[in-house]
């Protein structure tokens, strides 16, 4: 399969944290519960909130409505960035993912939206989703995505790769179920089929390959959902939860690489953490947004073709707080 390694121009911005990839926001709420628990969540917070950067104007001040029939679930879109700086001139989000809370709690839906989806960026015409980020930064990601589903997004966060090298090595390492064996194009690290362990720069090579696959994209959005799934489950595991140094190791090595909007502070972060502190990984599902494959766009781009009707019913899913039966009704998610 053609590799995605379209390049786009991006105005200068202000300087950031180094920031990149996927759903450690997440992690941060389950930790704070945790912490709350414990009663370290001052210690918390304070770390929290010196360690990340606050984007300005993240979310943008003409978002759709919320449906009344959503109640009080919430959308919270996590963007990635192949720059050490998603402010700077070649900064592309890499890798997106919409998580959805439901109104009571009960569960959490993760879902990733390929990179190389075609679709309408507002004011630039049609584009794959990830030129969002270099035509106008976060705002223009969040606008997109709001766009895409006509639903608004209550909170925005983008995380940097190289935060998992650390947090990976505080949590003592990370178990995973690897569905297809493979060889890392940079370093040549083997990481074979089945149940594996993951410390430091191995949870690095093993969320970022897309060489190694004749899928590509496909398969690394796969993998860095097996990662986030295995993450999860190490910080829910009864040693973590009960250990207050492992935590405050863990938050104190992802926090600089996290950057969220205005109102993602750690006052926020710790009441969502409260609702969710039922959840365990067993109430976590995660699919990648329903497409119709690889096609060619009219100036011979390889892109992901948007499967129309699945983000139809998706966003009525998200309008009813009716996500969990949207997935049971299709047959998707893990």
């Amino acid at each position: 399969m053609t590799q995605y390694l379209q390049d786009y121009e991006q105005p200068p911005a202000r300087r950031r944290h180094p920031v990149r990839s996927t759903v450690i926001v997440l992690l941060v709420l389950l930790l704070t519960a945790a912490l709350a628990a414990g009663g370290y969540l001052w210690s918390l917070a304070r770390s929290f909130d010196s360690g990340t950067t606050t984007i300005d104007n993240a979310l943008p001040a003409n978002s759709p409505l919320k449906d009344p029939a959503a109640g009080e679930s919430q959308n919270i879109l996590l963007i990635g960035s192949d720059t050490r700086d998603p402010a700077g001139a070649d900064a592309r989000s890499d890798t997106m993912m919409l998580v959805h809370l439901p109104g009571d709690r009960s569960a959490v839906y993760v879902m990733s939206i390929m990179r190389d989806t075609w679709t309408e960026i507002p004011g630039y015409g049609e584009h794959k989703i990830n030129a969002a980020m270099a035509f106008g930064g976060v705002p223009l990601v969040v606008d997109t995505v709001q766009t895409l589903f006509d639903v608004p997004i209550d909170h925005v966060a983008i995380i940097d790769f190289e935060g998992f090298q650390g947090l990976t090595d505080a949590l003592g390492g990370v178990t995973v179920n690897n569905s297809a064996a493979f060889a890392a194009s940079e370093t040549g690290e083997y990481f074979p089929a089945g149940e594996i362990r993951l410390e430091g720069e191995s949870a690095l090579s093993f969320v970022r390959e897309r060489y190694a696959f004749t899928d590509g994209d496909y398969q690394r959005v796969r993998n860095q959902q097996t990662f986030v799934r295995g993450l999860l489950g190490t910080i829910l595991a009864r040693e973590t939860l009960t250990s207050p140094g492992k935590i405050n190791d863990s938050v104190a090595e992802i926090s600089p690489y996290l950057s969220v909007d205005e109102d993602l502070n750690a006052a926020t972060v710790g009441g969502l953490a409260v609702s969710l502190r039922t959840i365990r990984s067993s109430d976590i599902t995660m699919f990648t947004l329903p497409n119709l494959g690889v096609g060619t766009s009219a100036d011979g781009q390889s892109i992901v073709v948007k499967d129309e009707a699945a983000i139809a019913d998706i966003a009525e899913a998200l309008d009813n707080d009716a996500m969990g039966e949207y997935l049971a009704a299709n047959n998707r998610g893990q």
